[in-house]
């Protein structure tokens, strides 16, 4: 892939967890493209070895891990292989995440209507699973803080390493129906500032990117029709995005390389950064 410019990774290694999905297999190319050696790790084994595959096909160095990051077992497992083939990790990209439909309400609003409405199909907060919500924010929250355990051990040990986290816009505002994914990414900005102080005297900087919305195979159906058009919930989106249309996943390439060179970066940490089309500065009016 061409990035926006290059930054000097020769010899480091880097982990990207959800390697296999629309944004972060381009954040995996992007590394790559810079020089480092890449573990594209996602539970699904097929798209992490697709993506490595398309790396070394364009002349860089990857390979396909599979890795639940909900088990501390199988990223330990990971991170023995990631070792003993690409060498010690320097880099860790937390982009495994995703929302769920038991975490969601059908409606934007409760309503005295919808109170009244015995068996109903609708979804209101008071029908919300608990094992949905915490399997969202376990995914979001624990699917980063135990990759973090798991490899900056090492960073530590060694004296340096650079951590990237994957927050959103819901964790500045809320959007309707998702509480789940909304309180999961809030506390995913706020473990990335903690993990950022607790880790500074040992090397390590700790940032996020909070993407606005960018189509992925999650989030895709949800956003657009079959003809391309938006649906209802894609046009507020839009409507509430000043630039007028959603990201492209390399317009994440750039703040994710400055954010990893310590060169252009060294004194940044703590921080979660919008990429979001000035969605998180517009009011609506």
């Amino acid at each position: 892939m061409s990035v926006p410019f290059k930054i000097e990774l020769e010899g480091k290694t880097a982990v990207v967890t959800g390697g296999g999905g629309v944004l972060c297999s381009t954040m995996a190319k992007a590394l790559a493209e810079c020089g480092a050696k890449v573990a594209v790790a996602d539970l699904r084994i097929d798209a992490a070895e697709t993506v490595a595959k398309e790396i070394t096909a364009a002349g860089g160095t990857a390979i396909g891990v599979e890795c639940n990051v909900l088990e501390r077992a199988s990223l330990d497992a990971a991170r023995e292989r990631i070792e003993a083939e690409l060498g010690p990790v320097d880099i860790l990209i937390n982009g495994a995440g995703g929302n769920h439909p038991k975490g969601t309400t059908s409606m934007e609003f409760l309503t005295e209507e919808v109170l009244k409405q015995a068996g109903s199909d609708d979804t209101t907060f008071f029908d919300l699973d608990p094992d949905g919500i915490q399997f969202v924010f376990n995914l979001n929250f624990l699917g980063t803080l135990l990759p973090s355990q798991a490899f900056a051990r090492g960073m530590a040990e060694r004296g340096g390493g650079v951590i990237i986290n994957t927050s959103s816009m819901n964790a500045f505002t809320p959007l309707t129906k998702i509480p789940a994914y909304s309180g999961a990414k809030a506390a995913v900005s706020n473990f990335t500032q903690w993990l950022a102080v607790h880790m500074s005297k040992v090397g390590i900087r700790v940032n996020a990117i909070a993407p606005g919305f960018f189509l992925t195979d999650q989030n895709r159906s949800l956003l657009t029709n079959e003809d391309g058009s938006p649906t209802a919930r894609g046009g507020q989106i839009i409507g509430q995005t000043p630039l007028g249309r959603y990201g492209t996943p390399e317009e994440l390439v750039g703040t994710l390389l400055w954010l990893v060179s310590d060169q252009a970066a060294g004194f940044v940490t703590g921080t979660v950064i919008p990429v979001d089309g000035g969605f998180s500065a517009f009011s609506g009016v």
